[in-house]
This record gives C-alpha cells, sequence and structure tokens, in this order.
C-alpha cells in the first residue's frame, strides 16, 4: 500500500511539473509575444523563400524572420553588392533584447537566394522592384516596416525610399554616401594619399593593365586598405559571419555593379548620384558614418541634413563594418533611433 501512495504522489509530481512547464511556456508567449510562433503549419525558423517576378521569369529570394514586434520590423539589405545576411548575425547580440524583430533577406544573386547567372539581372531598378515584392509578401507596412541598407545596401534602400516610402516607418542609410562620384573622389584624394606609398604604386600598376586577378592585387589591399577601412582588425581576426559571407561574394554581381575591390567605384553604379533628391525623402531617416571608413562621414552627416527628417550617428572608432568595430556606439544609436 505504501509503495502505491508514492507511486500516486511522484505521478502527481510529476503531472503538476508538466502542467507548470507548459503553463510556463503558455505565459512567456502571451507576455512576450516576441517568441511567437508563426501561424504556418509547419514552423520553420523563420525562413520564407518569396518568389520574384522579373523581366526573366521567376526566381525565389531567401528571408528569415527573428522574433516578432507588431512596431518595429527591420528588413536588412546586406553590401556587396553579392555578400549575404550572414555578417549581419551580429545584430542577434543586441535586437532580440530590445524586443526588436529583424528579417535576414538575400537578395537575388546573392547567399541562399536563386542565381539566375545573368548579368542583365544585375540592375538597380529591378533591385528596387524586388524590395517591394519581398515587402508585400512579407506584409510590412509605414506602420512597422523600417529598411536599413549598409554600404550597396544603402544604394538600394536610398533608391526604394524614394520611389515607396509610403509604405515605409522609417529608413537606415548604414556607411553609405549618396554620390558614387564624390566616394570615388574620396577614395582618390582621402584614403590613398594614406596608404603607404609603395604599395599605392603597386596597386595602381596592377590597375592601369586592368590585371584584378593578380593575387598580388588583394595581397595588397588586404593590409593596406581593406584592414584599415572595412573592419579594423587583422583580416585572420575578422569574424567569422564576415568571413563566411564574404567568402560566399557573388563576383559576377560584385564586379558588374561596384568593380574589382572597394578601393573606390568603377561598375554600373560609377556615375550614380542621388544627393540632389535626398531632399524628397520625408520620413524618418537614421544616416550612419565612420571615422575609418571607405565612405566620407562628413558627407554622410550632410546626408541626415538633407533628407526631411534625418538623424547621424557618427562611430568615432568604426570603419566601413562599424556593427563590429564600433558595436556598443553602432547599436546604441540604432536602437535609439528604432525605438522613438
Amino acid at each position: 500500500m505504501k509503495k502505491y501512495s508514492l507511486f500516486l504522489l511522484t505521478l502527481l509530481v510529476s503531472s503538476l511539473f508538466i502542467s507548470c512547464k507548459e503553463t510556463s511556456k503558455k505565459q512567456i508567449a502571451e507576455t512576450n509575444p516576441y517568441f511567437q510562433k508563426s501561424d504556418t503549419p509547419i514552423q520553420t525558423g523563420g525562413i520564407q523563400m518569396i518568389p520574384i517576378e522579373t523581366p526573366k521569369g521567376t526566381f525565389k529570394v531567401w528571408t528569415k524572420r527573428f522574433g516578432n514586434s507588431p512596431k518595429i520590423k527591420v528588413l536588412l539589405l546586406n553590401g556587396g553588392p553579392g555578400a549575404t545576411h550572414e555578417y549581419f548575425e551580429c545584430f542577434e547580440s543586441f535586437l532580440p533584447a530590445e524586443g526588436i524583430e529583424f528579417i535576414y533577406y538575400d537578395q537575388l544573386g546573392c547567399g541562399n537566394s536563386d542565381d539566375p547567372k545573368d548579368v542583365a539581372m544585375w540592375d538597380l531598378p529591378r533591385y528596387v522592384e524586388e524590395v517591394e515584392q519581398v515587402r508585400k509578401a512579407l506584409n510590412l507596412d509605414k506602420d512597422n516596416f523600417y529598411l536599413l541598407g549598409h554600404s550597396w545596401g544603402g544604394i538600394l534602400a536610398m533608391e526604394y525610399a524614394l520611389k515607396y516610402q509610403s509604405n515605409m516607418k522609417g529608413l537606415i542609410i548604414s556607411n553609405m554616401m549618396s554620390d558614387a562620384i564624390a566616394y570615388g573622389k574620396y577614395a582618390d584624394d582621402v584614403l590613398a594619399k594614406q596608404m603607404d606609398p609603395t604599395a599605392l604604386k603597386e596597386l595602381r600598376s596592377i590597375e592601369s593593365k586592368s590585371d584584378f586577378s593578380n593575387p598580388r592585387y588583394m595581397e595588397l589591399l588586404m593590409p593596406h586598405f581593406y584592414e584599415k577601412h572595412i573592419l579594423r582588425l587583422p583580416s585572420k581576426d575578422w569574424p567569422e559571419p564576415v568571413q563566411r559571407s564574404f567568402a560566399k561574394m557573388n563576383q559576377s554581381l560584385y564586379v558588374t555593379m561596384q568593380g574589382p575591390s572597394e578601393f573606390g567605384i568603377s561598375g554600373k553604379l560609377e556615375k550614380w548620384n542621388r544627393e540632389p533628391d535626398l531632399k524628397n525623402i520625408t520620413i524618418p531617416t537614421l544616416v550612419i558614418g565612420a571615422r575609418y571608413d571607405t565612405m566620407d562621414p562628413k558627407h554622410m552627416e550632410q546626408m541626415s541634413k538633407l533628407v526631411k527628417n534625418g538623424t547621424y550617428l557618427f562611430c568615432p572608432s568604426g570603419s566601413h563594418m562599424a556593427f563590429y568595430d564600433d558595436q556598443e556606439i553602432y547599436f546604441k544609436g540604432l536602437i535609439s533611433f528604432l525605438k522613438k
């Protein structure tokens, strides 16, 4: 009889424990909707493949929602062009604690998305329409939709806002100038003069021969330019998400749009300039610049004054990827802007 009573007591305690555990899970979901599951019958970790209609047919792009927030949904536009969402993974260490939802997105030709392998598809207006199709598929609107574009993603974000800002709550232009001609001039007139003269002479010699496949070109650029202006760490110590993303760079897309390196610009975007049109952006806009960036921080500060409702965030220790080499300033400023 004692053994039977002990069995019943053990069963009761176990049942109460399981019940409490399930109730706790339910309470967490109810009190913190950030952790709510999606409405789809099968949970995929927030991943959604979105069909994109293009002049060359239908392709799919990869997105992944991280968290759930009715009022703040940040769609991330990676740089390159041709890198992947992966270098944004440091955002996971900062935004979830603030209840901010963000969405990874590999643009067509990047990462986990389809790659049509057609240079005719590497076209800025087409990418703008791609972003709009992604927005619709994810049910983002003027009451919750923030667009954060970094580097090339900043160009895309500006172009998108100039056409579709009525669908947006706010815009973040991270580490990108509004004038590619001025970007090239800054590289030549300011950054080149900071470089070791011997290394610069050899780089210019390689460039004059268009010998960009020469391994010596990147051997020189990495220590003399990339480690000083892209991410201010020895390249062997660059964070794993950055190395993983850059290792997957779509070179066709990158060279077509940007040119062979970050040291200036010479691709299809070489003459791109939207500075005169910034006055037409009226939604709240945060422009982020950094002291050691490949982009002129003074130009980016001026951008924040040209838009109707702009704020400037300066990262004094940062470079082009200031969300790694000046994280505290970058994320404190970004979070403050998003939660206004």
